[in-house]
Parts: C-alpha cells; structure tokens; sequence
C-alpha cells in the first residue's frame, strides 16, 4: 500500500494507539467526578494540556480540548461573532477557507451577519493590503487559514497578524489543522488569538483536537450543558484522546526537527516530475507552499476515474479535501485562484507525511505514467 492521502487523515502511531489504550482503561474515571479514580483523570488531561502547551510555547490555561478541526473552526468564529456582535458584525475571510470555517460564515450571514470573503491571487494567496482595506470600525473578527488543505498554499499569518495588532477590537483566529507540524508557525509573534489544530492530521486518534484560546479572549460557548474546558466547551472531556494526541503532538515536532528536508525532498521530486507526464497541470504554487501538500490537474480524466484506477494500485489519493471530495462540483479553492472549470474540476491531491518514503513516490510516478495514457485511450 502506499498512502498519499495523509490531509485527509493520517494513521495513528503504534506508540500513540498504545497510550490510548491504556489511558482510556487504567485512567476511565470521569475527570469531573470528585473520587480518586476521577482525580486521576483530571490528573493526565492536566498533564496533557501542559505538554500541548509546551510544544506550542504558549500557557496551559490558553489549550482548549475539542473533538477535532470542524468544532475548533466552529467554536473560533461563532463563539466570538456572537460574543461581541454588540460591538460590530462585520466578519473577514477569504475565498479559499476550509468548509469548515467557509459554511460557519453562510451560516452567520443567514442570522444578520456581514461576511467579506477576501479574493486571492493566481497562487491562493490573500493580499495584506487586501485585509487592511476590509477592515472597518465593525470588524471583530478576522479569520483565515494557514495551510490551504487543497493547494498547500501558504498565507502570510505573521503579516496579517502583526497588521491586525494595530486593530485591538479585530479577533484574530488561524485554521492550522494542516499546516501544524509541517510548517512553523509562532502563535505569539504571529499576534494569533484563536488557532485551530486536530490530532488525526498528526497521527493522533480521530475524535480529538484542540483550540488554542490566547489569555483574555471571550468565546461565547456553543454547547451547553457543562462547566468542562474553562467552561467554554461543555461534555466530558475524552482524556485518552487528549493524552494520545499529546503524545502524538511531540512525537510530530520532533520529527518536524529532524525530518523537515526529507519531506521538501518528495515535494520537490513530485513539483519536477508531475509536469512531464503529458497532460498533467500543476496547481500548487512553486513558492511559499507546504511540503506536504501537491495538487494536479489532468483534464482529459475524470478525478473519480483515475483515483479508483490508482486504487486498484493500492495507491491512494484524493480530489479536495476529505470533506468536500463526494462533491461533484468544480473545487471552490481553484476557482477562486482563476482556474477554468475543467481544471477546477479534475484536481487531484497528493499529500505526504514523514513516514512517505521516496521509493513509494517513484512507484506512484511510475504507475501515473502508465493508467492515464490507457485511460485517455479508452475515453477516445
């Protein structure tokens, strides 16, 4: 098997699966309850906060336990539009966000909300002096993605974040459920306020993610029922989640540390290879892009259709994100960077992790070479 699907989900180290196992058997006390074995819980989320928050370089109290991305970019911006929409309901993002956060914000429009989604260039990329200009005396939240889940597009956190420093009222949240581990981003100099990351993206246990919610900041909660998670995210905590996906977390770093050029070693292989396969577009930019992620378009084959030939390869990739890929629709991420419909519409998307070897990228090359002229010629 070889796995290029790792945006999508990555699976669980062995070592993390154990933790898990074990947490959630020796440790199965509610952290709530107020008798030993539900202090001893308490004890290890405490514990896992703390590790998380080290990684991280930020305090414990600033580490919010969710289940996963979509809760964390749900919580981010409906707990803060609804928070301070006494002081303005203007809302910025861009057009190329994670559904996630991108239907949050149709749905915020429907209840009287003001949305600007922000255009981007040819390479995904949202302009600063774009974000400035939106801004408003109503503005309160201003919200984008980091690592852009299809293209692999990086945006200019830092520069949006130090700008918005200069806007005291402006919250200012980044979705980094794909970009943490795999490029670096510091939550402080970058003046973030709420940052969204899920463990499944980093070999951590599906079901677990986490919120990181600066000092001072006000969420308005939106499940109900609970004083759990500074009283912000109610229903009890899933410790074993949040111990594993601690230890997944430092796990990642480390190999971040270690492993960084092997993955800009593939990107680069697939960036230089893929073009040379007749009829294979490229549509991720060449700069300022993780290494993680290659999109591709191949006009003349239906994304479906070459996805399931791959797979009876046992090779597996994926058309947009995970989320979005049952959609027949053209993606909405290269529309809006001036890709044609057809483009748009037979992307394909590659995404790697440190435990992608180089032999399995040659494989895959190899094989893509082979099933799309035979499909071309079945389609003629």
């Amino acid at each position: 098997m070889i796995y290029l699907d790792n945006s999508a989900t990555t699976r669980p180290h062995q070592d993390v699966l154990e933790t898990y196992t074990k947490v959630s058997y020796d440790y199965f006390g509610n952290p709530s309850s107020l008798h030993t074995l539900g202090m001893e819980a308490e004890g290890l989320l405490t514990k896992a906060r703390s590790a998380i928050a080290d990684q991280l370089h930020v305090s414990a109290k600033e580490i919010l336990f969710t289940s996963g991305g979509t809760e964390g970019n749900n919580l981010a911006i409906k707990g803060t539009a609804y928070h301070k929409k006494s002081r303005g309901r203007h809302l910025i993002t861009t057009e190329v966000e994670h559904a996630s956060s991108y239907e949050t914000y149709k749905e915020l429009e429907a209840d009287g909300f003001e949305v600007t989604y922000l255009s981007v260039d040819s390479n995904g990329r949202v302009s600063l002096e774009d974000v400035k200009k939106a801004i408003r005396k109503e503005t309160i939240l201003v919200s984008i993605i980091h690592v852009n889940n299809e293209t692999g597009t990086i945006q200019p956190i830092e520069e949006i974040g130090q700008l918005l420093s200069h806007f005291p009222q402006v919250r200012f949240h980044v979705d980094d459920v794909q970009g943490i581990t795999k490029v670096p981003l510091n939550i402080k100099k970058a003046k973030i306020d709420l940052l969204t990351a899920s463990a499944h993206k980093f070999h951590g246990v599906r079901g677990t993610g986490m919120l990181y919610v600066r000092n001072g900041v006000r969420l308005k909660p939106q499940i109900h029922g609970g004083v759990q998670e500074m009283e912000v995210r109610s229903g009890t905590e899933h410790v074993a989640g949040a111990v594993a996906m601690a230890r997944a977390l430092r796990m990642e770093m480390e190999k971040a540390q270690k492993e960084k050029s092997h993955l800009v070693k593939l990107h680069s292989k697939l960036i230089h290879s893929l073009p040379t396969i007749d009829g294979v577009t490229i549509n991720s930019p060449l700069e300022k892009s993780a290494p993680h992620i290659i999109n591709f378009s191949v006009e003349s084959i239906k994304p479906e259709v070459l996805i399931q030939s791959l797979s009876a390869k046992k090779i597996y990739v994926s058309t947009k994100s995970a989320c979005s890929s049952k959609l027949a629709e053209p993606s909405r991420v290269l529309l809006a960077m001036g890709k044609d419909s057809k483009a748009a519409g037979s992307a394909i998307r590659v995404s790697l992790s440190y435990e992608t070897t180089e032999q399995e990228i040659d494989v895959f090359l190899r094989e893509l070479k082979k099933i799309i002229p035979t499909l071309v010629g079945v389609r003629k």
